[in-house]
């Protein structure tokens, strides 16, 4: 899939590296959790894991996605 200059693509913006960032969080802390058999912190781990999406979402509507008037593209190389 190809962009255009000045189109910088999907996921480059604050409001989709922050949801990324809590998904990403939440899974480790939850296979650790898994791992040393702590079956509570798992199940809150998943529900971290489930809102890391509608965090997202939210900062994209708050104007922080990639179209969002929050957001200013960097240069790509």
């Amino acid at each position: 899939m190809s962009h255009g200059p000045t189109d910088p693509g999907e996921g480059h913006s604050p409001a989709a590296w922050t949801a990324v960032v809590i998904m990403l969080v939440a899974f480790t802390a939850g296979t650790v959790f898994f791992a040393v058999d702590m079956p509570v912190a798992v199940i809150i781990s998943a529900i971290v894991l489930a809102l890391g999406p509608v965090v997202g979402v939210i900062m994209a509507r708050a104007g922080y996605g990639v179209n969002g008037p929050k957001y200013t593209p960097k240069a790509h190389n």
